[in-house]
C-alpha cells in the first residue's frame, strides 16, 4: 500500500529563462545569468 504513492510523485516543471532561455525551476533566480523577474539579482562570473 505504501508503494502506491510513488507513481504520484513528479519532477518539478522547468520553464525557460526569459533572458538566456536556460531551463530553470519557476520562482527561482536563473543560475546561468542571475536574473529573476527582469532584474539582475545574482552576480555570475564567466567560468573558464
Amino acid at each position: 500500500m505504501r508503494r502506491a504513492y510513488n507513481s504520484v510523485m513528479t519532477l518539478p516543471q522547468l520553464t525557460p529563462c526569459p533572458q538566456c532561455a536556460t531551463p530553470i525551476v519557476p520562482h527561482r533566480a536563473c543560475p546561468s545569468c542571475g536574473f529573476y523577474r527582469d532584474r539582475q539579482v545574482l552576480t555570475v562570473e564567466a567560468g573558464g
